[in-house]
């Protein structure tokens, strides 16, 4: 085999498989926004089943995150932590 042969089949053989790489990672991509959409559907998180009105709870009586005594606390301890660090 002649070196411009060899040099032909090496770039044939490159595209070849760059190509197989490329629509593997293609398919993959698809399959898993697929997967995750379908999950997503038929499995929504506790805050979009809230909000699509699938819980039978309105909005209005989830507890509250902003608890003001930890928010106090959190607070106090940047505070504290701000102090010691001048």
């Amino acid at each position: 085999m002649q070196d411009p042969d060899l040099i032909a089949e090496g770039f044939n053989l490159m595209l070849l498989g760059m190509g197989f790489v490329f629509m593997f990672l293609t398919v993959l991509v698809i399959a898993t926004t697929l997967m995750s959409k379908t999950i997503n559907r038929f499995f929504p998180s506790p805050e979009e089943a809230v909000q699509a009105g699938i819980s039978g709870k309105p909005a209005a009586q989830l507890p509250s995150d902003k608890n003001p005594e930890i928010i106090a606390v959190i607070s106090a301890a940047l505070h504290l932590h701000r102090q010691r660090k001048q």
